[in-house]
């Protein structure tokens, strides 16, 4: 309280709600989302997700920027989804609710992994979640520039075109939902076997 780190009215309104709160921060080179419910001993994580987690899905680019946090979001997402948890409110704490920002980035993953979350679609950027404005600044540079190789390094070092970005965004993408649906059929395989042993 001292050090004005929590809105204690705006918290104190969340919690009355009744719904899990979602729950994202970012430092400068990585992103947490996460799920969490208000209980009387105190908060309970339903559901987290770490940017780092991305790169067991062949995530090559940046952690910490807006496309790095959709898939962070939708990954928390779907481990809420494996859960139970069907919707959720926006915690931003006390960031500036800016558009097309990181928090709004996890909110876009959330909701596209199937929770419930009230928001504004204006604050969602689309093209920035799909990295199009990483390719179009890239291309915009030039390959054979200085400012080029200083800027997308971290790209260039793991051998990830920065103008193929968007493509790389789509693939990992289908690589965390293709994980989660099959575990969901590997879930269903053993609930048919534990009816059929119970018959």
């Amino acid at each position: 309280r001292r050090e004005g780190r929590t809105d204690y009215q705006a918290r104190k309104a969340l919690v009355l709600y009744g719904k899990p709160r979602l729950v994202a921060r970012g430092t400068s080179k990585n992103i947490v989302a996460q799920l969490i419910a208000a209980k009387p001993h105190g908060d309970e994580v339903l559901a987290s997700a770490h940017s780092r987690e991305l790169v067991k899905f062949g995530w090559k680019a940046p952690k910490g920027n807006v496309p790095a946090a959709y898939l962070t979001g939708l990954l928390c997402g779907l481990k809420a989804k494996k859960k139970g948890v069907e919707s959720a409110n926006l915690d931003i704490g006390l960031v500036s609710p800016a558009r097309g920002s990181r928090i709004f980035a996890v909110l876009s993953g959330v909701v596209d992994a199937g929770v419930n979350v009230p928001h504004d679609e204006a604050k969602i950027v689309k093209e920035r979640i799909k990295g199009d404005h990483i390719a179009k600044y890239a291309k915009s540079l030039g390959v054979d520039t200085e400012v080029y190789s200083a800027r997308f390094s971290e790209y260039l070092e793991q051998k990830l075109s920065p103008e193929k970005v968007p493509e790389h965004i789509a693939k990992v993408k289908a690589e965390i939902v293709g994980s989660f649906n099959q575990e969901t059929k590997k879930d269903e395989k053993k609930t048919v076997r534990k009816k059929v042993k119970k018959e």
